[in-house]
């Protein structure tokens, strides 16, 4: 079965803010977790999660995951990623369309928090260093 993953934003007016979703996309594509791997937004830039879901589509995608690239379950998620995945469904029927929990609570995500941590405290240290010499 062919598989797309659909990544989901919220989508801004800022093209460096939508260019991180593009480049976890590419990282996923070249890492071939799926075979289609694409990038779409809630809101505020293109293309939205219904148009995504078309392009999975005309892909070939057999089944699409809805994966939201967002912190938290909040209204976004449990509404509006709701209801798109329920127009995708019943937009294309023969297309098994599963939607993902968001990021938010995956244990991996602390270390990424103590990652980003380290790496200030490092360049604090270099810096207070450097100051002091």
């Amino acid at each position: 079965m062919k598989t797309a993953l659909l990544l989901i934003a919220h989508g801004s007016r800022q093209a460096d803010a939508n260019a991180d979703l593009y480049h976890v996309a590419d990282v996923l594509r070249d890492r071939a977790v799926g075979d289609i791997v694409l990038a779409s937004f809630l809101e505020l830039t293109e293309p939205d999660i219904i148009e995504g879901g078309k392009r999975c589509v005309a892909a070939g995608a057999e089944r699409v995951v809805l994966l939201p690239y967002f912190l938290s379950a909040g209204t976004h998620v449990r509404r509006d990623l709701t209801e798109a995945h329920a127009r995708l469904a019943e937009m294309f029927p023969r297309v098994c369309f599963h939607l993902a929990e968001p990021l938010g609570r995956h244990p991996l995500l602390v270390d990424v928090v103590v990652e980003r941590l380290r790496e200030v405290l490092e360049a604090g240290a270099r810096a207070e260093s450097d100051a002091g010499e």
